[in-house]
């Protein structure tokens, strides 16, 4: 919904003294001159080009159209091909995707309501754009249809504000026109606003159409006398047209040269071409350009102001790709659910473009896979910016040519920074006047502020729709403050008073300077020395003022860190769990609020990993295109500052959901020496309990995957892994030496990545525990597979894994070939006494084996004696050994409380049961005073877990 495509499908590629030899390939000699009429979307999407000579002949077209060229029929039909193979292209950020993206395929009408003179003219205030109003709503085809009073209609105006989808509606309707779904017109003619802008020289119509479409050389002759044309005039608010007689020469003559307006001006008032329709695409603020007599309909683009438009939208977007079916008819429910509960979602929605956003950002939090090219969260904000403001300039008008994005850096930028630093989301109308004309210094500022207000505001602001604070303004989309805010810090724009009159003062004293020198030169052979002393001083002013925008970077990557470490967002879920529950919602009471129903302050996390992301070279280069330039030796002077203090913050330990949003931060930045320098300092990796979505999985892989040194531990318990989780992480797990992988839901087809990480040449792992994961038999004779050929492993947990007989059998028969091997723990594993026996006979001969956990297995008295009496292995069987207490009592009843939270309760409390009657038999049995009060102080442990137990508290 957002491509802003060129409405120019050729390149015009001329020399500069003799045509241009026929050539096949693509790589051509520098010393062609290229002149081009196409717009950004061209030289962004496609590296392919049209070769056209002065002779007008065609060298090389891609090789689709060439098969085209051959086969069409006739000009028209030739042109239809033309405009089909441009307008089919998916820009870069729409490929990302897959193929199945195409405008066809996913395409949803916006609503258009026919407008007049009255309304257009009428002031209309920020709030006033949430007020419904009673027009009548029309569609495409209908733009052209008589009026109300059966008039024809010859020139339609088609606006919008920024992002409601005027340019995917008029891709849309050329494609339809092409695939002979339209009929209405003979020939559409698309001609782009902004390319004409950059004409100065006069050009005849008839020349202009040429140079952009050579096929159309037999038809121009008969143009003028054929209805059934239609030009489109894309983007008007890029042309200053003046219809006034006085300034603007009458033309009707097609092949006589004029300005691009003069042509304009002439072809809308009908001079030019009386039988041509005319449709107009342009912002608001650029309606009164054309005078309202010569405007036959009005016609406002209103984005998804249908909630149902919404879901459909959502509904064919989401379903699209080579995902699971059933993951996206979930995703689809959820956003559905969630618009109908979320107003302010919904309102957002009302925009097409940030429907698109939320596509792109689900896409990247579900859809993720290990080896695809990578993408960041400000990437996709920065692709979404350039797919709406590359190249679009403010106001034409203006003098300073400020482009939008910069514009908006200043000002929108300075409200969400404000915002982020007071912890606020919502905005009266005067923290809007403090931020939007704290620097109107003149009339024609007042004007840029009117044309941000008319074309931009709603895609940035819209008024809040929960009951009682109608009078504030939000941020459409939550995480668009954050962006803003971080683009606003990191393009230096939060620059104190003193820093912004030391910067004019600096370039007046430092351009003085340089004439004071010239001068100096020339006196210096008549003036003692002493004089020069004080022109000196004027050159050591640059340095001076140097030197405080160093500091301003060092307050830049202050900033930064300070934001990423603080402490009181230390207990909220990870940035992008808290992406995911704002798109989707979430189930029971909103995380925002606390048991007393009370809002808790915002986080805003995403904030200082937006700044990281700004700084990557990829989107440096993308927010150049939008007027937005960050140097490199201003990034350089900011990393380098940035990395000094994050240092120091990242030594110490980080709860997990924290520490997920560091490596998250990192990954942002996309600096893999940045990243190597910063990760060797962290000893350990605890990301327990959160939950390792693929998107997490592919940050952790990439950002600790190039780590040298082994890690002295990775916790993954409680993290929803699956196998293709275990494969994306393999190239971190193998260097940790403890890896605790417990309650992760993890089957046999898990243990098939386990055991390639266990099999790795270089595996560090001396501890592993698959405690409570179902691996059953088949993920026992996995991972007895892999004892075999694993040289480091010596501690290994599969309590509570469903091994039964059959994998203890298993282990039994691999256990053999195994030399390293020093403790193997198979509690709670339902393993009758000959597989227990069994097992621990094959431990007793095994060279290094020294401890074997057979408690709360299914265990007969006579089995749990013949276990206590065999060899030199340590067989942790009870809590008690003989009349005494057992020495590894402490041990036994701490596995249980790690991990009685995923158990069978019942089954624990038979067990606790069991143990409790073997303590008070011991206790009964044994003489000694100091046994009795050691079984005792056990029995008082174990009856306060049967305790917790029945009350439900593990």
């Amino acid at each position: 919904m957002l491509c802003r495509c060129s409405l120019y499908p050729v390149r015009i590629l001329r020399r500069r003294k003799r045509l241009l030899p026929e050539t096949d390939g693509l790589h051509l000699p520098q010393k062609y001159m290229y002149h081009s009429l196409c717009t950004k979307e061209f030289r962004r999407l496609s590296p392919r080009v049209f070769l056209i000579s002065k002779s007008h002949g065609l060298f090389w077209c891609p090789p689709a159209l060439r098969c085209m060229s051959e086969a069409a029929t006739g000009p028209i039909e030739h042109h239809r091909q033309r405009l089909s193979a441009w307008f089919s292209c998916l820009p870069s950020e729409e490929r990302h995707f897959g193929p199945s993206f195409a405008l066809d395929s996913i395409h949803v009408d916006p609503v258009i309501n026919e407008s007049s003179v009255e309304e257009i003219l009428r002031p209309k205030s920020d709030h006033s754009l949430l007020t419904p109003l009673n027009r009548r709503s029309i569609t495409v085809a209908e733009l052209f249809h008589p009026d109300s009073s059966g008039k024809p209609v010859r020139n339609v105006v088609l606006y919008g504000t920024v992002g409601t989808g005027k340019s995917t509606l008029i891709r849309k309707m050329i494609l339809d026109w092409c695939n002979g779904r339209r009929n209405e017109f003979q020939l559409i003619i698309p001609l782009s606003c902004e390319d004409l802008s950059q004409v100065t020289a006069p050009v005849a119509l008839s020349r202009l159409i040429l140079r952009k479409y050579l096929h159309l050389r037999e038809l121009l002759p008969n143009l003028s006398h054929n209805p059934g044309v239609l030009f489109i005039l894309n983007n008007l608010e890029w042309m200053d047209l003046d219809f006034r007689m006085a300034n603007t020469e009458l033309c009707s003559d097609p092949n006589e040269p004029f300005p691009p307006s003069t042509l304009l001006v002439n072809l809308i008032r009908g001079y030019l071409l009386p039988e041509a329709s005319v449709l107009v695409t342009t912002r608001p603020s650029a309606l009164n350009r054309i005078p309202g007599k010569y405007v036959g309909r009005y016609a406002e683009i209103c984005g998804f102001s249908d909630m149902e438009l919404q879901k459909m939208y959502f509904h064919v977007r989401l379903g699209h790709g080579d995902s699971d079916p059933r993951e996206t008819e979930n995703l689809a429910e959820m956003l559905s659910r969630n618009l109908e509960h979320h107003s302010q979602l919904s309102a957002a929605c009302f925009l097409p473009s940030y429907c698109w956003l939320t596509c792109a950002t689900l896409h990247l939090l579900y859809y993720t896979k290990s080896g695809d090219p990578p993408t960041t969260l400000t990437g996709i904000y920065t692709s979404f910016m350039r797919l709406n403001f590359a190249g679009e300039i403010l106001d034409i008008t203006h003098p300073s040519k400020i482009s939008l994005m910069r514009y908006v850096a200043r000002t929108v930028g300075k409200l969400a920074y404000e915002g982020c630093r007071s912890r606020r989301t919502h905005f009266t109308e005067a923290d809007l006047n403090r931020c939007f004309q704290g620097d109107l210094d003149s009339e024609a500022d007042l004007n840029l502020l009117s044309v941000f207000r008319t074309d931009a505001f709603r895609f940035f602001l819209t008024p809040c729709v929960q009951p009682g604070q109608e009078n504030l303004f939000v941020f459409t989309i939550p995480a668009m403050q954050e962006y803003l805010a971080a683009l606003y810090v990191v393009l230096g724009e939060n620059k104190t008073t003193l820093q912004r009159l030391g910067k004019e003062v600096s370039e007046i004293i430092s351009k003085a300077g340089e004439d004071v020198v010239a001068v100096v030169n020339v006196l210096s052979k008549f003036l003692p020395l002493r004089v020069f002393a004080l022109f000196n001083l004027l050159r050591v002013v640059p340095r001076l003022f140097g030197r405080v925008s160093g500091q301003n970077r060092e307050n830049i990557a202050q900033t930064m860190t300070a934001e990423m470490f603080r402490e009181e967002d230390a207990y909220n879920d990870d940035v992008l769990d808290q992406i995911n529950s704002s798109i989707l919602g979430v189930e029971g009471p909103s995380l925002l609020q606390d048991s007393d129903g009370v809002y808790k302050p915002e986080a805003f996390e995403l904030f200082p990993i937006f700044m990281a992301g700004l700084l990557s070279h990829q989107n440096r280069a993308l927010l150049d295109q939008l007027g937005c330039s960050i140097m490199n030796m201003s990034a350089f002077e900011i990393t380098t500052a940035l990395k000094k203090h994050l240092l120091r913050s990242s030594l110490r330990r980080l709860p997990p959901s924290e520490l997920m949003d560091f490596l998250f931060f990192l990954y942002e930045f996309q600096n893999e020496g940045f990243t190597a320098g910063l990760v060797t300092s962290l000893q350990d990796l605890d990301l327990s309990n959160v939950s390792m979505t693929p998107l997490k999985c592919t940050v952790v892989a990439t950002v600790m995957g190039g780590i040298k040194k082994p890690l002295l531990e990775v916790n993954l318990g409680s993290c929803h892994l699956d196998p293709d989780a275990i494969h994306t992480l393999s190239p971190v797990l193998w260097k940790c030496k403890t890896l605790n992988l417990q309650m992760n839901s993890l089957g046999p087809d898990s243990c098939r990545e386990i055991k390639d990480v266990l099999l790795h040449p270089d595996c560090a792992i001396t501890n592993l525990r698959l405690c409570n994961n179902p691996l059953t038999a088949e993920g026992a004779r996995l991972v007895a597979e892999a004892l075999e050929g694993n040289r480091s492993l010596t501690n290994l947990s599969l309590l509570h894994t469903d091994l039964g007989d059959d994998g203890a059998d298993i282990l039994a028969s691999h256990l053999g070939r195994n030399k390293h091997l020093q403790e193997l723990n198979l509690a709670y594993n339902g393993i009758h006494d000959e597989a227990a026996l069994k097992l621990v006979e094959e431990g007793a001969r095994h060279p290094t084996l020294g401890r074997i956990h057979i408690y709360f297995n299914e265990l007969s008295d006579s089995g749990l004696q013949a276990l206590q009496s065999l060899g030199d292995v340590r067989v942790l069987v009870s809590l008690t050994e003989g009349a005494d207490a057992s020495r590894h009592w402490a041990l036994i009843l701490r596995e249980l409380r790690a991990n009685a939270g995923g158990w069978d309760h019942e089954k624990i409390r038979a067990h606790l049961t069991l143990l409790l009657r073997d303590l008070q038999s011991s206790r009964e049995l044994t003489g000694n005073l100091f046994r009795k009060v050691r079984i005792l102080r056990v029995e008082r442990k174990v009856k306060s877990m049967l305790n917790r137990i029945q009350q439900g508290k593990f």
